[in-house]
């Protein structure tokens, strides 16, 4: 049994074959997806894929979605998430977080409207007493900063790919460190050093498909330039990127399978008390 605990089950690539990505990532061993959501248009479709497959949701506003973002978006998210107060399938308020690795994000309005957006989604989840999904992007540190006096004291930093310093940062804050795809890459040295050094309690498994792919769907650009078509993630994908960090810690992957999915249902709790698919596929 695994946990992806982030997969972008709504995005567009899915588009005509979503019903079949999740069937066969369950056919695998994938019996719990979070799918979070990236800005307000998405907030229903993820609640509704999340019921339609016994999988679990978030809602947020991403950062790579700020600039077309609208201040009352907050006021909406606010409103939403006291709206499914009650849905047990509503985990965290996610994604969000800060991303200076995109130039056009990096202006001084544009770092400043990110944190803006940040900040007032922790008050929120401080309000409804939500764990966050972080994006961590050239961003830690300032990540850190906004949680410290926050009251949020669990959640996952996605796609972590930060020091030691950091991750024990976080891991001090109560959150999980997700890795996927990145791991997989044998010229990731620094993270694959990582993820083998710490303690296997602040690990969690994700894919962020279909974004990331793993090193054997991955297409150079001069592969591209001939013809070649990206690879698309998937959540079908993470026991093979589970078994490349089995391999790293020198375990094995029933065991990690068994710890990853109880970090993820220590960093989100109501993952626990998931309910099932409510009719069959």
């Amino acid at each position: 049994m695994w946990i992806d605990t982030h997969c972008h089950l709504d995005a567009a690539e899915f588009g005509a074959d979503r019903d079949a990505v999740r069937e066969a990532a369950r056919h695998v061993g994938v019996t719990r997806c979070v799918i979070p959501a990236v800005e307000r248009a998405h907030w229903g479709d993820v609640a509704q894929l999340a019921e339609r497959h016994g999988d679990a949701y978030a809602l947020g506003i991403h950062p790579l979605y700020v600039p077309q973002a609208q201040e009352a978006d907050l006021l909406a998210l606010d409103h939403a998430l006291a709206q499914r107060r009650d849905d047990p399938r509503l985990v965290a308020v996610g994604e969000i977080g800060l991303d200076f690795f995109v130039p056009a994000l990096c202006t001084p309005a544009m770092r400043e409207r990110q944190w803006w957006f940040y900040t007032g989604q922790l008050k929120l989840a401080e309000k409804h007493q939500l764990p966050v999904i972080l994006h961590v992007r050239r961003s830690a540190d300032l990540l850190l900063k906004g949680l410290r006096p926050s009251q949020v004291r669990c959640g996952i930093a996605h796609a972590f790919n930060g020091s030691v310093q950091q991750a024990q940062a976080f891991v001090a804050l109560g959150f999980a460190l997700g890795f996927g795809g990145t791991l997989t890459y044998e010229r990731s040295l620094q993270l694959r050093r990582l993820a083998g050094e710490l303690p296997l309690s602040a690990l969690v498994l994700e894919t962020d498909a279909p974004d990331i792919p793993p090193h054997w769907l991955y297409k150079t650009a001069e592969q591209r330039a001939q013809g070649a078509a990206q690879g698309r993630n998937s959540p079908a994908e993470l026991p093979r990127i589970a078994q490349v960090l089995a391999d790293l810690r020198g375990m094995d992957s029933a065991d990690l399978a068994a710890a990853s999915s109880t970090n993820a249902c220590r960093a989100l709790p109501k993952l626990a008390h998931l309910p099932s698919i409510p009719h069959p596929m």
